[in-house]
């Protein structure tokens, strides 16, 4: 025997209620006892649904910094090359062979080195690039240190 219960509702949610046990099959206890599962099945898709929004939120942040690094990186290149192409001169024709296989060694050296910083797990440009932030920081709450003049009070 299931429980017996008397909640009060509104006049229109009676009204309603009224209407839907009119068709066949339901009844007031069906579409309340429904409505009370419906309800308890909500409070688990809220949960779940926060938990999701925690990860996304989770993810976000992490493609955040991913999109920033990228483009630390990308603007990094590109201010090596232009440096490079500026203050590189033109190579003589008849020392061409001679660069070409000094920039092979130099290019061999610069890779090795690239691994053995992967492989050490020292990263050059993110602590470069954290010691800018920080340096950057600094000068925010610190503004007497960008002239090297004490700030007006």
């Amino acid at each position: 025997m299931k429980p017996r219960i008397q909640p009060y509702i509104s006049p229109e949610n009676f009204h309603w209620l009224k209407a839907m046990a009119k068709r066949p099959g339901l009844s007031e206890s069906t579409i309340i006892d429904g409505a009370v599962t419906a309800y308890r099945a909500g409070e688990s898709d809220n949960k779940r649904e926060a938990a999701i929004n925690r990860r996304l939120d989770r993810l976000t942040r992490q493609f955040g910094r991913i999109e920033r690094d990228n483009l630390v990186l990308a603007e990094t290149l590109a201010t090596f090359v232009h440096y490079f192409l500026t203050v590189t001169p033109p190579v003589p024709a008849n020392q061409v062979e001679a660069a070409r296989a000094k920039g092979d060694m130099r290019f061999d050296l610069f890779v090795r080195q690239v691994a053995e910083a992967l492989r050490s797990g020292q990263r050059i440009l993110q602590n470069a690039v954290e010691d800018v932030t920080a340096e950057a920081a600094s000068l925010e709450t610190h503004p007497e240190h960008l002239n090297g003049e004490p700030a007006d009070a």
